[in-house]
């Protein structure tokens, strides 16, 4: 078994989602007493928070290199970035890397392409929302047409993700607002909604609508045991 690298804390609530599933994914494959081989460095989210909003990337990608650079040395085999948004300076974390990066929006868009989906409607930050790093990439490497929310829904999408979700506040008015939200995607030609914050799912579960939806943290923890048990 390969040791899973864990590059967290963005926020913790959405890592120990990754820990649960990794670890019972782990379990469910192998059986017995087994569980994941990880190693895991968890940021002050405070910071980070602090430096996106403020637009201060650079910065923010000399911190996770350097922690990704500590979770290397602890003996992972491979690195996930347990955020969608931060993966907006994956580039400059594989550059201090000499292990390879599952990213979290190629693990997503397989999922997409083996369910048929050819249209996908994007929640998330409203940095990953708006900018190209992430729908870009689903569509230049994947072909994979994306839509997003309207400016005041966005801003619906971004408020509940850093007021309520990464404090771990559940509100349910909060995910009425979140279901509309996903009809509207729908209603815009949507075939399947991508939840592309990995704190979305601590609100919103396929039991609460129709829509099909994709939960990136599940997703990319799934993806992330299928690479630490893979024979070399």
């Amino acid at each position: 078994m390969k040791t899973i690298g864990l590059l967290g804390g963005m926020s913790w609530e959405s890592t120990l989602s990754y820990y649960k599933i990794i670890n019972e994914t782990v379990k469910a494959r192998l059986g017995g007493l087994n569980s994941a081989k990880i190693s895991l460095y968890s940021v002050n989210f405070s910071e980070i928070e602090e430096m996106q909003h403020q637009g201060r990337w650079d910065e923010t990608a000399r911190i996770l290199a350097d922690a990704a650079e500590g979770v290397e040395k602890a003996g992972a085999d491979f690195l996930l970035i347990c955020t969608n948004t931060m993966h907006k300076v994956a580039p400059a974390i594989e550059e201090k890397l000499s292990i390879p990066l599952l990213h979290i929006a190629d693990a997503t868009a397989e999922k997409l392409i083996a369910a048929g989906i050819k249209k996908v409607g994007l929640l998330g930050t409203a940095f990953t929302m708006e900018q190209d790093f992430y729908k870009g990439r689903l569509t230049d490497k994947y072909g994979i047409e994306v839509v997003v929310p309207d400016q005041d829904d966005r801003k619906t999408v971004h408020n509940i993700i850093y007021q309520e979700l990464c404090k771990g506040e559940i509100n349910d008015q909060s995910r009425e607002d979140y279901l509309t939200i996903i009809n509207k995607l729908k209603e815009a030609g949507a075939e399947a909604v991508i939840l592309g914050c990995t704190e979305i799912a601590l609100l919103v579960q396929q039991s609460h609508t129709s829509v099909p939806l994709f939960d990136t943290t599940a997703i990319h923890a799934e993806m992330a045991v299928q690479w630490a048990l893979a024979k070399d």
